[in-house]
């Protein structure tokens, strides 16, 4: 079916996405994936055509464009291009809601120049060893001290956590006050006791760095508290609707392209004196697929539009991640199958795709705590 949620303009910045993809990441990402980061050229010439900070103040350097659909179209085309190095969306759709939204005028001026023109880049270290899911689990801890807070801490499975230059660390600056007592602060590159761990050996996304950070009395200026003390669970709760978008949305992406893949190979494949895909379970097996596809599609591009809006629920923004992740998750699986020996193969997208995708059902909230925010929404 024709989408029907873009405008002309959307599809220019579309064609301008691809155009950048093909100059500026697809000749290097093998070589990324090698190093296990992408360089930091990308994210200059990524600031250069606009890219970082759509929605920011102009003034900052930003496009002062608020509409979410632009990163939608972002978004789409590295996941269609299996380009997953770049950690943009990490810094665009997660790091930069929260500096619009807590920080102060003086903080803006600071970090925002910068976090557009991709000489800063940013990151957000919620994660930890004995704390996924569970926010309220965290040990990490900040005291004040005078004019600092002295952080103390490790955080685990942080992305863009090797190259960060501004990491918003989640930490407990009151352990007595539960929730209320969860605060954010703004760990700069440089900082006495900030320390960077290895670069995890992960199964996919060899290419976007995700590591390991460390907090040894690290005296964090007064200054670089986000948002007010002890409102940090509250500013979480409020932007974790907009990331679990953008992975859901992600996620469906590269499940089209993986099928329109798929589909075609099932098209020139010959076994048995005819095309593999004319055979009556590859012909259901695409099928299938295709109708749940175009499902989520329609579903998934209501919700950008009542995300647009500033309607989108919780409850509705865990409903696009877990069922466009674990449907991802299928598709791919499938199409593995469908590819035969070739699907197991790194050279072919498929194979890459069964990697890289599977870490979508646990980063921003697993499956089950998708299924609990939905089920706590329906009184249950």
């Amino acid at each position: 079916m024709q989408r029907d949620i873009f405008t002309s303009e959307h599809e220019a910045f579309r064609d301008m996405m691809r155009s950048f993809i093909a100059a500026e990441i697809a000749p290097y990402h093998e070589q990324w994936e090698r190093d296990g980061m992408v360089s930091r050229d990308v994210w200059l010439a990524a600031g250069r055509a606009g890219l970082l900070g759509i929605d920011v103040d102009e003034k900052y350097g930003g496009g002062g464009n608020p509409d979410y659909r632009y990163y939608l179209v972002m978004n789409e085309e590295l996941a269609r291009a299996g380009a997953h190095g770049p950690g943009f969306s990490v810094h665009n759709d997660i790091i930069g809601q929260y500096l619009q939204r807590l920080a102060s005028p003086e903080q803006c001026q600071r970090w925002l120049p910068g976090y557009c023109s991709g000489e800063i880049i940013t990151a957000i270290a919620m994660s930890e060893p004995e704390a996924g899911s569970d926010l309220q689990g965290i040990r990490t801890s900040a005291v004040r001290d005078g004019g600092h807070y002295v952080l103390n801490g490790q955080k685990t499975f942080i992305s863009n956590g090797q190259m960060a230059d501004l990491v918003i660390v989640v930490a407990r600056t009151d352990p007595d006050a539960g929730h209320l007592g969860i605060s954010l602060l703004v760990v700069e590159r440089g900082m006495v006791g900030f320390d960077r761990g290895r670069n995890l050996d992960k199964v996919g996304m060899h290419a976007q760095d995700t590591s390991e950070l460390f907090f040894t009395d690290v005296r964090v200026p007064a200054e670089n508290l986000l948002g007010d003390e002890g409102g940090g669970f509250v500013a979480l709760m409020q932007n974790l609707p907009r990331e679990r978008v953008a992975i859901g949305t992600t996620a469906l992406a590269g499940a089209e392209k993986v099928f329109e893949d798929t589909l075609e190979y099932c098209k020139q494949r010959q076994a048995f004196g005819r095309p593999i895909g004319r055979f009556q379970y590859n012909r259901f097996a695409l099928a299938e697929m295709a109708t749940e596809l175009a499902v989520a599609r329609a579903f998934t591009d209501k919700a950008v539009m009542e995300h647009n809006a500033g309607r989108l629920s919780n409850e509705d923004a865990s409903m696009v991640k877990w069922w466009n992740t674990e449907l991802c998750n299928r598709v791919v699986d499938r199409c593995v199958q469908l590819h035969g020996g070739y699907g197991y193969m790194r050279e072919y997208p498929v194979a890459r795709a069964y990697l890289d995708g599977r870490v979508q059902t646990i980063f921003g909230g697993t499956t089950e705590i998708m299924k609990e925010i939905i089920g706590r929404g329906l009184g249950v």
